[in-house]
């Protein structure tokens, strides 16, 4: 259940071998009516080159300690805003725990009001 179905080699193409058989014996006419000449190829348009080497980055002290800082910072104010998160769901979680049994003893006892 858990093997890979592979298709048995006899039935898998090759990687140089196309699934779409060419179209042979098939002659389009010409656009025009004309007897000319074809026109010659063109050369093919080379390739660009490619961009030179970028030099690598290098860090200073002074950069490496504006990077240590700035993640530093970057910590804190995450960890403040997931803090509170949680403190604010613990607020809410004991207000609606407080509210549920008030109704609960409200609507528990009506005679004892």
């Amino acid at each position: 259940m858990f093997t890979p179905k592979i298709p048995p080699p006899d039935t898998a193409p090759t990687p140089g071998t196309s699934l779409v058989p060419p179209l042979t014996g098939l002659v389009h006419p010409s656009a025009c009516t004309c007897h000319h000449t074809p026109a010659a190829p063109t050369a093919p348009v080379p390739a660009p080159a490619a961009p030179p080497n970028r030099p690598a980055v290098q860090f200073t002290p002074g950069s490496l300690i504006v990077a240590a800082a700035g993640g530093t910072a970057v910590v804190l104010v995450v960890g403040t805003v997931l803090v509170s998160m949680l403190l604010a769901t613990a607020i809410t979680a004991a207000s609606v725990a407080v509210c549920a049994v008030v109704l609960r003893s409200l609507l528990n006892r009506p005679n004892n009001r």
